[in-house]
């Protein structure tokens, strides 16, 4: 509790009556005394003491309830009364100085934010905060990086795609070009044939036309059968037979020569077994071996011959 003007004055005007009280007693008992001038002694004397002149300890023992005195006893009227010493101008060690009881202390207003207070708090909500603020920042990358992975995922099939199609273009191209040539070839081997008949209906006719008179038919077939066989031999001379040709496998040439042996034009026929090596290697060799054989077989001469060649080793 604190101490306020009306408790300093109060405590004051005690502290007055308490040195005042001895004062009148001492004066009340100088009046029923008999007047002695021998036994009178010495004046007695008072002073008056200022409140703020005082100690500490004395202030607080002035402001202390006063202990009660006991009633003075009048003096015998025979003794002398022993004359009182003044009042010490502090007070004795001695004396046990009442402590005061502590104030209780009021709480002062709460004018601070309740954070600033409490920093525990404080520090809690602070890191409730950044763990939140975290977990966004997480929740956004998760996010952001789950977008990434669908757009690289996305870029990644589109990619696919392309390839794909890419490749479905160039085997499309490849069937069309695969198809164009197997037309060519179609066509190549139509016309392949319609110029080998050609050649076998004007060889047909030349025979019939250079047919020998009655009675040579028998010589003029043994110089046909010299004349083919002096042609296998030559081509067999410039031939080296694959080994895909089976040895005395037989193939028609068509064979467009003039005069003097020398080959115009050298075919095989498309009846021909052998593989597509094999056909080459046969015109190669006519080719090779020209001039063909002629002096001698002038009678049996023809432009256009098919002969049946006949695949063996030299």
């Amino acid at each position: 509790m604190r101490e306020n003007r009306a408790d300093t004055t109060i405590a004051v005007v005690l502290a007055l009556l308490l040195h005042a009280v001895p004062v009148l007693l001492l004066l009340l008992a100088s009046l029923f005394r008999a007047p002695s001038s021998a036994a009178a002694g010495e004046p007695i004397s008072a002073d008056v003491v200022d409140l703020n002149a005082l100690s500490a300890a004395a202030r607080a023992a002035l402001r202390a309830d006063p202990v009660p005195q006991p009633d003075p006893v009048p003096p015998e009227p025979v003794e002398e009364p022993v004359p009182e010493e003044p009042l010490p101008d502090a007070l004795p060690e001695d004396v046990v100085e009442p402590q005061p009881e502590p104030q209780e202390q009021l709480p002062d207003p709460d004018t601070v934010d309740q954070q600033e207070v409490k920093p525990d708090a404080t520090s809690a909500d602070i890191a409730q905060r950044e763990q939140e603020a975290k977990r966004r920042q997480g929740q956004v990358d998760l996010t952001e990086r789950a977008r990434q992975e669908q757009a690289q995922q996305r870029e990644k099939n589109e990619m696919q795609r392309q390839r794909e199609q890419q490749l479905e273009d160039i085997r499309r191209q490849r069937a069309q070009a695969q198809r164009e040539a197997q037309l060519a070839e179609a066509k190549l081997q139509q016309l392949a044939d319609a110029r080998a008949r050609s050649a076998s209906e004007a060889a047909a006719a030349s025979d019939a036309a250079a047919s020998p008179p009655p009675g040579q038919g028998g010589q003029s077939r043994n110089l046909l059968a010299a004349y083919e066989r002096a042609l296998q031999q030559a081509i067999l001379a410039n031939w080296t037979r694959p080994d895909s040709v089976p040895l005395g496998q037989r193939c028609k040439i068509v064979i467009r020569q003039i005069p003097g042996g020398k080959v115009i034009e050298a075919q095989v026929d498309p009846s021909c077994p052998y593989d597509e090596p094999g056909r080459r290697s046969v015109e190669r060799a006519v080719l090779l071996a020209q001039p063909l054989p002629y002096a001698g077989f002038e009678s049996v001469f023809n432009r256009t011959i098919t002969l049946n060649f006949q695949g063996e080793d030299r």
